[in-house]
């Protein structure tokens, strides 16, 4: 009993730790983002700054048509990319689950084959400026489409082990199609997995700023991932795109990017509670090998 309760001490221990290491770094975000630029400046990071101001968040409220515009491009691009994204992934994994469908081995390969070799920045760049995506929604989309192999072999992985084949040929004997049965029985059975692979395209596409910065050149089109690393390159390109007339010399340039990637990742904060609970179950069935 008390060698049981000491490993329970010192996992408790070790994952407090972790914990921290986790959490601390978001703290010291959001006090940086509330610090005065100059105290930033001469003292560096801290999570006891000498001076606190809201001057960045009160820059980022009188130029908010900027900040907006990028948070409704990320959103809309965040939705649209994870509901068609999902759809694709699910319909691929679950055709590839199915045993006895013509053609399994050699489709399974090409999505194995994409884990290990891609055809490089340079002809992606080539094929999807061809395409006509630069400057618009889909550039941030169409990119992350069908590109990503461990999201369908997880999901295949859940539903060649949890849904049991009897349970097909059953609903074929009484008449469904396959479609019918992916619609009815594989996507109420694989929530937990469908859950968790959506958290993950969700987060790719919030978090992402490199389509941004190959395909998009117009600011009206900037995300809020985009507009963050424009502004770490070149505040400038900020101020030009507001109407703002304040001197950029006076701006509080370095806890405006604290403020800004402080608001990037509170709606991934705010969400991820709410969904961690699949988390468990969906990984761990999706990773069984099938």
């Amino acid at each position: 009993m008390i060698e049981n309760k000491s490993y329970q001490i010192t996992f408790n221990v070790i994952y407090l730790f972790i914990a921290l290491i986790m959490i601390l770094p978001l703290v010291l975000l959001f006090i940086s983002s509330i610090t005065d630029d100059n105290a930033l400046l001469a003292n560096g990071y801290s999570f006891f700054p000498s001076k606190f101001s809201l001057e960045a968040y009160g820059y980022m409220v009188t130029n908010s048509s900027t900040i907006l515009r990028a948070y409704g491009v990320t959103i809309v691009v965040t939705v649209l990319g994870t509901v068609i994204g999902l759809v694709i992934t699910a319909l691929m994994s679950f055709s590839l689950s199915i045993r006895n469908l013509p053609g399994n081995r050699v489709i399974s390969f090409f999505v194995f084959f994409t884990m290990l070799f891609n055809g490089g920045l340079v002809p992606t760049y080539i094929m999807w400026t061809s395409l006509g995506v630069v400057n618009t929604i889909w550039a941030y989309v169409f990119p992350f489409l069908l590109t990503n192999a461990f999201n369908i072999v997880l999901i295949r992985s859940y539903f060649v082990s949890s849904i049991p084949n009897e349970l097909y040929e059953s609903a074929k004997i009484d008449g469904a199609g396959y479609f019918r049965i992916f619609w009815k029985m594989a996507i109420p059975l694989g929530k937990p997995i469908l859950a968790t692979i959506g958290l993950f395209s969700c987060l790719l596409y919030w978090n992402d700023w490199l389509n941004g910065l190959y395909f998009i050149t117009d600011p009206g089109q900037y995300s809020i991932q985009a507009l963050l690393n424009r502004m770490s390159q070149n505040i400038q390109s900020v101020i030009n795109s507001t109407s703002s007339s304040t001197s950029v010399m006076n701006l509080p340039q370095a806890s405006i990017r604290m403020a800004i990637a402080f608001i990037a990742i509170l709606p991934i904060l705010v969400m991820y509670p709410f969904i961690q609970k699949y988390f468990a179950n969906g990984i761990m069935k999706g990773a069984v090998k099938g």
